[in-house]
């Protein structure tokens, strides 16, 4: 490209201007606009930023385009950054506002798996895997340089529409080292991008611990400290306490599976038994009521037929009293 074909020099003062105006735009379009914002000349702080901004300045590709970046993300170039798996978004300020992406394969499952087996047992928290407190061990297998959880060159394909020819240009560099101040604030970032789950660092541990509670199907004493450590809680309990996994085997899970089943099937019985018995019941009780007023029915008509029959004997004999009672022809003779 011809010199002439260069836009001309733009102070920075200038390109902030023009960046914050523009910045504006886009929220007010509800774009989330998150700028990386250096305090000093120290780029990366903590163990994850620093790790990050080392890895890419050990391998040689981008050892002629860092510097450059270096300035920009200084003097607050990075109006924005986002970091999503495997892709990183941002808008760099130049002579005019340049979007770029910068795609990252995720790690290799095979890689990641040797990372857990490594780490295992040797990270005793979330928050101190988070923190960077690793103990020399961990910090080696994390940032090896072509085994650990830092991308290689090959895993990594840049975009920017700038008009610059090379493939790593000053702005995609500078979003690069924005990573890095990015991650000195939100290190679980780091595997967001590799497209792994930090936690599991610590279910390897987890397991860890109980493979080496147990060996060869003889518990062995865990210290009720080391548990505290490796599960990042504190433990209470007595010293003399001896701490037994429990192992499953397949034959114990389906004795247990059928002891369920077999408790299932005379709880249903119990069940229908009791139903038989409350009904069973309830007909009794409904026998009972309907011979009761059968009874009653029965009783009330005698009693009926009774009254009727001495009321019709009463009405036979009244005459016979009276003709009685009548004096004689033969008195009045």
């Amino acid at each position: 490209m011809a010199w002439e074909q260069w836009s001309p020099y733009v102070p920075v003062a200038e390109r902030r201007r023009r960046a914050k105006r523009k910045m504006d735009a886009l929220r007010k379009k509800g774009v989330d606009i998150q700028p990386v914002e250096i305090e000093g000349r120290k780029i990366a702080k903590t163990f994850w930023g620093e790790a990050w901004c080392n890895h890419l300045e050990s391998f040689s590709d981008y050892a002629n385009r860092l510097p450059r970046g270096r300035t920009y993300v200084r003097n607050g170039s990075v109006c924005h950054l986002a970091i999503t798996k495997g892709k990183v978004e941002a808008k760099v300020s130049g002579s005019s506002i340049y979007s770029l992406n910068i795609r990252i394969k995720p790690l290799p499952k095979k890689k990641w798996n040797s990372v857990k087996q490594q780490c295992g047992g040797h990270i005793g928290s979330l928050i101190e895997l988070l923190q960077g407190s690793l103990s020399d061990n961990v910090m080696e297998v994390v940032t090896d340089r072509k085994n650990g959880l830092f991308p290689l060159p090959r895993e990594i394909s840049l975009d920017c529409n700038c008009p610059d020819w090379a493939v790593m240009c000053k702005h995609v560099a500078a979003a690069l080292y924005g990573v890095g101040a990015r991650l000195d604030e939100r290190p679980e970032l780091l595997f967001r991008l590799r497209g792994v789950n930090h936690e599991e660092l610590i279910d390897a541990d987890a397991e860890s611990a109980v493979s080496a509670a147990t060996t060869k199907g003889k518990s062995k004493r865990l210290d009720t400290g080391d548990l505290s450590d490796v599960f990042g809680v504190d433990i209470v309990g007595s010293d003399t306490e001896d701490v037994q996994p429990k192992v499953r085997t397949k034959k114990a899970k389906k004795k247990a599976a059928a002891k369920r089943t077999k408790k299932k099937r005379a709880s249903n019985r119990t069940t229908q038994q009791t139903a038989k018995k409350k009904a069973a019941k309830k007909k009794a009780v409904k026998r009972k009521t309907a011979k009761k007023r059968s009874t009653k029915a029965g009783e009330g008509t005698a009693a009926k037929r009774k009254t009727v029959a001495k009321k019709a004997s009463r009405k036979g004999s009244s005459p016979k009293r009276s003709a009685k009672k009548k004096p004689g022809n033969s008195g009045g003779r």
